[in-house]
Order: C-alpha cells, then structure tokens, then sequence
C-alpha cells in the first residue's frame, strides 16, 4: 500500500514565491528597492508627450500670428509690406516671405533685412550636443514617434515648392506644417492667404526653445534619477550587507556545527542586534547548545547504561561458567537462582531505559487531556493494595484547596505517581503509614509523597533524580531497582511543564517527600 503524500511544510504565501528563492538575497533587494526607481526612469521617454504638447501650443501661435500678420499686410503699400515682414520677422524670430498672386516670390525678410535667426550647422557640434540628437533619436523609435520631414530650402523661388503654400492658395485657409532640422530641433512653417488679390505669405519658425525645455527636463530627471539610483543602491548594498553578513556567519558557524570540526565553535548571539537577525541568531546559538547538551546526555546515557549492564552480565557469565564444573546440587541451585535473577536484572534494565529514552518522543506525540490527579491517586493506591505491592504500608491521602485538575498524559502521569510510591514503600520501616499531600492553590497543583525512612541528605536531594543512582536500604535485596525512576518521574514532570524535587518533611520526623508540581488546567 503507498505511503500517503505528507502535507508541504511550506506555507502556500510562501510557496507561491517559490521562483524569487533561486535569486540571492542582495538580488531581491536590489530589485525591489530599484525597480520603483527604473520606472520612474522610464519617465524620461515619455517626455515625449511634454514635446508635442508645446508643439501643438506653437501650431495655434503660428496659425494665429501668420493670420494677424497677413490681415496686417493685406491693403498696405508695399513699402509699408515690405517694413512690417522685416520687423514682425525681428521681433518673432521668424523668416516671412510674401508670394504674389502668380506665385512668385516679391519679398523676403532675409533678403530685406539681416536674418533673424540661423539654422544650426551640426558639423562643428560639440560630444553633449551630438549625444542629445542620439537620445532624442532614441526616445523616438522607443516611443514610436511617427517621422517627420527633413526641412530643406527649395531652391525654386516659387510657392508651388511649398505644399503648405499650395494648400493655403486651394483651400483660402492658413495651413501649418512640421519639418525636422538636422540637428531634430523642429521647424514650423504657416502659410495664409493676403488679402482677395491671391498673395500668400509664408512664415519659417525654427523652434529651437521647444527642443531646449525637453532636453533641460529631460537632463534634469535623468540626473535626479541617476542621484537617487545610486543612493538606493548603496543603501541596498548596505541593508543587504546588514543582513546577509550575520546570516552568513551564522550559515558557517552551524556548518561547521553540523561537521562536528570543533566542539568548541560557538555560534555568535550578535547581542547588540535587538532585530529579528538578532533573535534568530539567539534562537540558533541556544539550539546548538542544547543540541550539544542532549548529545552529551546521550552519551553519557550511553556510557551508564553499558556499565550498568555490565555488572549483571559478568555475574550471570559467573554462574553459567561455574555451573559445568560445580557437581554438589545444593551449589548448582544457588548459581541457577543467581544467574536468573541476573537475567530479571537485565530484563528490568532494558524495560526501563527504553521507557526512559521514549518519554521525550512519546510526550510530543501524545494528546494531552484533562486529569483529576486526586481521582488517579486513589485508583492507583487501590490497585496496588490489590496487587499487594504496599507491602502492608498504609497510604494516607489529604486533599486539600481546589479540585486537582490538570492537564497531561494520564499513563505518564500514573507512573510519576507509581515511581513515588515505589520509592516512598521501599524507605519506609515495616507498618509506618506512607502520606499523599494533595493540595490546589489556584495555579498549581502540588502532590507531596512522604515516608518515614532514614530522608536524603540536603546536599544530596538533587542526587537522587540523576540516572542509576540507587541507594537502597539496607534489607533490600541487590537488584530489584535499576536507579532510574525517579529520572523518569522528572522527566514526564518537566515534559508537562511541572516539576519534581526533594525535600526534608515538614513536619521534622525522619523521612523524605518528594514534591511533585503541575500548572493547574485552565
């Protein structure tokens, strides 16, 4: 039968950016703290829109002035013509020429007068110059600006070399055209009709200011973007290096952890980090050092149980290699009795020491419920008077405060109880009564087990809890216990947030309580 498909570890928010893990930290940041940036970069080619919207603004000036300057000039002399084309063309910056009714050329404001502007000759352009005619090239294809017609100067003098003359002529209505110079500043021409007599005039602006406020905008965003790019840059490096240095130093300490190359490597706390590198860092170095101590007390556990099974087995390896020479029956029977209850102290060693290398495991598994600890103190009690393993003690049991309820493992927490009264029976002389303090303050729940025999030593109470210890009585029988119980009742105390300790009893008599402690269920 196939295994069923275990449930993903990964929350599916993060599942789901699964695709941004194969990019390095510092990548991610990089890209997300520039990628605003780059867009508003992009900014930049679309400028464009800024440049047609001062076209369209000088089409309107150039239809309005051709209109006001071809009502201005229709009635007048010529000499008064002639005076008013040199002066609008200063005074606007424009070149106006006047076609007569059979379309030949009678006045230029150039050729009356001083030109008033020049077209730019790009061949002596300095590099910034030639660089901005590359960028606005650039802009345009990447914005798919429709072209625009080079402006050349017709070399016939009539107004058939000019469709917009041509137009104005057909159609008795101003028409305006756009021309491209070489150096992509753009050039306005309008033409108008003078007057009823079929003149035309012409006028040539080379919008110069047009092409100078998008480059100006232009090289100023480009700058501000250029100078906060580089800022997020740098403050992304360092943000990554903030982060990624510890995590790094971290990643090498756990390597070299894992490699097991020097048990003396620590793993830094960065204690002067109050962030959530800081709180990992800690978080790790307090694993580790746990991690550390478990595998120290797996060893060490290790170490006991081989000693602690050692003995027995050398005694049984005694017998059974004396049996086969020993003839008297009265002798073979002494070492048959030796040999088997070095097989029950062997056996009760095993049983033991797998039920304590199971608790940690068991207890993470295990659902926890509500338990009435006076109620499990009385059914194990009767249990055991029925099983005759009070050995004639008689058990007091005193509740006191709130009901005993706690929360737990109810088998664990029975053989807390068992291992207490296990311990409490063995001490206590032949008749003497065996106390159960049950008592509930609220909070905790507190069982005190106290006997009647010789107590345990001040500076030996924490003794008593490390694995195989066992100090017998003196009528005990060799073997019977293997020093780990009341390990094991700690062990299942603290798995549930309790604890375990021992204590002189209250009272002054002789004895020993061992108190047993457990957060009160809510």
């Amino acid at each position: 039968m196939a295994d069923a498909p275990r449930p993903s570890a990964i929350p599916p928010a993060i599942d789901r950016l699964s695709w941004s893990s194969r990019l390095s930290l510092t990548s991610r940041i990089l890209a997300v703290n520039l990628l605003p940036l780059l867009l508003l970069g992009g900014g930049i080619f679309y400028l464009d829109t800024y440049r047609t919207q001062l076209l369209n603004e000088r089409y309107k000036l150039a239809r309005i002035e051709a209109q006001i300057t071809a009502e201005a000039l229709a009635g007048a002399s010529r000499t008064r013509q002639e005076a008013l084309l040199v002066q609008i063309g200063k005074e606007q910056r424009m070149r106006l020429r006047m076609f007569d009714a059979e379309g030949l050329l009678w006045a230029d404001s150039f050729a009356l007068d001083e030109p008033s502007f020049q077209f730019d000759d790009i061949t002596d352009d300095s590099w910034d110059q030639q660089f901005a005619r590359w960028l606005d090239r650039a802009v345009d294809t990447i914005v798919g600006a429709e072209p625009v017609t080079d402006y050349v100067e017709p070399e016939s003098q009539r107004a058939d070399a000019w469709p917009e003359v041509v137009r104005a002529r057909d159609e008795g209505v101003s028409q305006i055209t756009l021309y491209d110079w070489r150096d992509g500043t753009p050039v306005i021409t309008a033409a108008a009709p003078v007057g009823l007599n079929g003149a035309t005039l012409l006028t040539t602006r080379n919008a110069v200011d047009i092409t100078e406020s998008v480059r100006a905008a232009r090289s100023s965003l480009g700058v501000a973007v250029f100078l906060v790019l580089t800022a997020s840059i740098l403050l992304s490096l360092f943000l990554a290096r903030t982060i990624i240095a510890p995590i790094r130093l971290l990643s090498s300490s756990a390597a070299k952890v894992r490699q097991g190359r020097d048990r003396d490597v620590e793993v830094p706390r960065l204690p002067g980090r109050r962030d959530e590198i800081g709180n990992l860092a800690r978080s790790i170095s307090d694993m580790t050092s746990a991690l550390r101590h478990r595998i120290d007390a797996v060893d060490s556990f290790a170490a006991d149980v081989a000693h602690e099974i050692k003995n027995p087995l050398a005694s049984l390896r005694s017998a059974m290699e004396s049996l086969p020479r020993v003839e008297d029956p009265e002798l073979r029977k002494q070492l048959i009795d030796v040999a088997a209850h070095d097989v029950k102290r062997i056996d009760r060693l095993v049983t033991e020491i797998s039920d304590a290398s199971r608790i940690d495991a068991e207890m993470s598994r295990a659902i926890r419920e509500r338990v009435d600890m006076t109620n499990l103190i009385k059914a194990i009690v009767g249990s055991r008077e029925t099983r005759a393993e009070n050995a004639d003690h008689q058990i007091e049991i005193k509740s006191r405060g709130h009901a005993a309820i706690v929360t737990g493992v109810a088998p664990r927490l029975e053989r807390v109880i068992e291992n207490l009264l296990d311990n409490a029976v063995s001490f206590s002389p032949t008749d003497a009564p065996i106390l159960v303090d049950i008592n509930n303050d609220g909070s905790c729940v507190s069982i005190t087990v106290c006997d009647s025999g010789p107590g345990i030593p001040e500076d030996a109470r924490e003794k008593v809890f490390e694995r195989f210890h066992s100090v017998r009585p003196d009528a005990e029988s060799f073997g019977n216990h293997s020093g780990l119980g009341l390990a094991i009742a700690r062990a299942i105390a603290e798995a549930h947030d309790g604890r375990l300790l021992a204590e002189a009893r209250p009272d002054g008599a002789s004895g020993a309580c061992m108190r047993f402690e457990l957060p009160t269920a809510r």
